[in-house]
């Protein structure tokens, strides 16, 4: 790293250690979720369930893969990471390491079931939204907005399909296991029947490694957004890419799409706000949304590229190729989009071949970060539970939480946070879990309780808002200090 100067190492050093601060209070805050009805049940002891849960996220983190992590990347424009000093990447760094963790604690105090996930997306957010402000640019600019939209879809439904879930699945028990002990209130001096105490830490750990799988990744996005900032020589590209044969790809993706997708390429009906290093597939969309006439659109799309050259030690000319390859793919998707009856031409899906090959060198993760994730969600989720475990248990419904409610929430939360960790999705293991909770007590007919409910709902609500403020204001106000 003899590219950072002793200071600035220092400083990359500490932005690191505050992203596994981050991912350790994530994991308890979080996941003191999945450990609720484990322990408020009596399943298990308090110390063996953290225990538990901490291996079942670390193993999460690391077999979880990383397609939530580059979701997490991405939420900011292509060229934001390159486009400013490595002052301004640490500035940006630090403010949204300082917000996120700051909600997160104060959250957790209050014993909130609170989202992480909000926490760490609206900060990433209000570091976007502020570099679009300082920079003179419209604010939208500062976003990834097509990829905003589809995170806040996930973060949106997935509470709605967790209450609506449980209380179905709810309801399927109480009709096929009509004994009481397991829609009754858990005594307080015995541990369930062994069938429904399996059932419950088989849950439990479900939920733990697929938090793992979907917020570790979360955490990964995190530091790899902090070296892709600082280090962009070490980290804008996977150390295994061939230069020569990711050039051939992407040549031969741009002949593709020339010679047999002209018609899509010249109708693209959104322009797209790029830097000078577009090549030229997006430069011509440009051109004739801005009133081009299609013979001249047509010849500057036969304009050959320009070659290009990489050096292994050439921090521009990293990000360059970097950026030339998440804007072809960018193309290609809003084809997609756009035109979807492409996708039955032969040739497209040598298109889409070639895009994940591409995308591929640009999506890893050092093995030394997933494991240093990997630790720190499961170490802290053996610290601090207590706070959350008591209102999941108690504070949800007017009723204590059964055994059949809590077995189903847990079932409902590990499958959707489990799938949505595949599809490359965010979403929160908090919020998915509480209003399953909170469906499991509308389906028993027990009364929510409101002040609780109000205050997670209220966390809901309001935690990308304050997260996108709190790190737009220390961006803004750190970047005239030192900027």
């Amino acid at each position: 790293m003899a590219e950072l100067s002793g200071l600035h190492l220092f400083l990359l050093a500490v932005a690191v250690f505050m992203a596994c601060a981050f991912e350790f209070v994530n994991g308890f805050h979080d996941t003191a979720n999945a450990v609720a009805t484990v322990i408020y049940t009596r399943s298990l002891k308090p110390t063996f369930a953290v225990i538990l849960s901490g291996i079942f996220n670390f193993l999460g983190v690391v077999i979880g893969g990383t397609a939530v992590a580059m979701g997490i990347v991405e939420l900011l424009p292509i060229d934001l990471l390159s486009s400013h000093s490595l002052n301004t990447s640490l500035v940006m760094v630090f403010s949204l390491l300082t917000s996120a963790i700051a909600w997160n604690l104060g959250t957790w105090y209050l014993g909130l079931p609170a989202s992480s996930s909000h926490a760490l997306i609206g900060a990433i957010l209000g570091i976007g939204l502020a570099h679009a402000h300082i920079s003179n640019l419209p604010i939208l600019d500062g976003v990834n907005v097509s990829k905003v939209k589809d995170i806040a879809l996930a973060l949106i439904i997935s509470p709605l399909f967790g209450f609506l879930l449980s209380a179905v699945l709810l309801f399927v028990a109480k009709k096929l296991f009509t004994n009481q002990v397991f829609h009754g209130a858990p005594p307080r001096d015995k541990a369930p029947p062994w069938i429904v105490r399996t059932l419950l830490i088989l849950t439990s750990s479900g939920v733990s490694f697929s938090h793992g799988s979907n917020d570790g990744q979360k955490g990964m996005g995190l530091i790899m957004l902090i070296l892709i900032a600082v280090l962009p020589a070490r980290f804008a590209l996977s150390p295994n890419i061939n230069i020569s044969e990711t050039q051939e790809i992407i040549k031969n993706t741009e002949l593709i799409l020339k010679e047999n997708f002209r018609g899509a390429l010249l109708n693209l009906n959104k322009p797209m706000k790029e830097s000078p290093r577009a090549f030229s597939l997006i430069h011509v969309a440009e051109a004739r949304e801005a009133g081009m006439s299609s013979s001249t659109a047509q010849e500057t799309i036969r304009t050959k590229p320009k070659e290009f050259k990489i050096s292994n030690s050439a921090t521009d000319d990293k990000f360059e190729l970097r950026t030339q390859i998440l804007k072809l793919s960018q193309t290609i998707s809003k084809i997609e989009k756009q035109n979807p009856e492409v996708t039955s031409s032969p040739l497209w899906s040598k298109v889409t071949d070639n895009n994940k090959k591409l995308k591929a060198t640009t999506r890893f993760v050092p093995v030394w970060v997933v494991l240093m994730v990997a630790l720190s969600i499961g170490l802290g989720t053996m610290i601090g539970w207590k706070r959350i475990v008591v209102t999941i248990g108690e504070r949800i419904g007017k009723s204590h939480l059964t055994y059949a409610q809590g077995a189903s929430a847990e079932l409902v939360a590990m499958s959707t946070i489990g799938l949505s960790a595949v599809a490359g999705l965010p979403v929160s293991t908090t919020h998915v879990l509480s209003s399953g909770i909170a469906g499991t007590m509308i389906a028993s007919k027990s009364s929510l309780q409101g002040k609780t409910v109000k205050n997670i709902l209220l966390a809901w609500i309001l935690t990308v808002p304050v997260c996108v403020t709190l790190s737009f204001t220390i961006f803004v106000t750190l970047f005239r200090l030192v900027g």
